[in-house]
């Protein structure tokens, strides 16, 4: 652990929050439908549909909003109301709008970090949006780089970090989704540090890899730096 000289950090429900809003429109997206169909129905419907068309949207607001433009048209049998598909729209916007909502020892963490490794964004979704989201998080003057990414693959890890690091073998990845953050960098050789959030995406569960020599899990940003303080002993 001596020879880390890079942390990687996801951002969506790691720095700041993001599930919450998708949950909250999809309670709204399926009262808008509930004369067709029972609630569990409509939201398994739409979890398809946004599996569907990760390869053709990638992940973020746009593609959830043309998922749950597709599910109503689904449900509705080609009758949904030119109103709910502008309800859905309005929906989008607001999601796209929302105030960036820091969570708990984000800010303090990255600065104590800061300067003593190479801090770098790594993140996944639509680019206009994540953008936005950094910049109105007042986080991003801690990062030496930031890279947003369509997918996040073993791959992915090993070139982020070989371009703003010594490689994957001297880094770390910090983050809340298994499948995405932790799975592939410790594939690629990192280190990887699981922060569960309340709130996950049914399409970032995954097994968790108790066991591997390179994990660990806390339960917020809080006690990262001295995790890696006591890994270095």
């Amino acid at each position: 652990m001596s020879s880390l000289t890079t942390i990687g950090f996801d951002a969506d429900d790691t720095l700041w929050q993001n599930e919450q809003f998708f949950r909250m429109t999809e309670d709204r997206f399926v009262a808008l439908l509930g004369a067709h169909g029972e609630a569990a129905e409509i939201s398994g419907r739409l979890l398809e549909a946004e599996k569907r068309n990760l390869g053709f949207y990638g992940f973020g607001i746009k593609g959830f909003v043309l998922s749950m433009i597709e599910t109503a048209i689904e449900v509705t049998k080609g009758q949904v109301s030119a109103a709910v598909i502008g309800e859905i729209l309005a929906a989008g916007r607001e999601m796209a709008a929302h105030p960036v909502e820091t969570l708990p020892h984000a800010r303090e963490t990255l600065a104590a970090l800061a300067g003593d490794y190479r801090l770098v964004l790594i993140t996944k979704g639509d680019l206009f949006d994540q953008e936005r989201k950094l910049a109105q998080s007042g986080l991003g003057d801690f990062f030496d780089a930031v890279e947003i990414v369509s997918d996040k693959k073993p791959a992915t890890y090993d070139r982020v970090f070989a371009r703003h690091g010594d490689g994957a073998g001297r880094a770390m990845m910090v983050g809340n989704s298994l499948k995405s953050d932790i799975l592939p960098a410790l594939e690629a050789g990192s280190w990887a540090v699981h922060v569960p959030h309340e709130l996950t995406w049914a399409l970032e569960h995954a097994e968790e890899p108790v066991g591997h020599g390179r994990y660990r899990v806390i339960p917020d940003l809080g006690p990262l730096r001295g995790l890696i303080e006591q890994l270095a002993r």
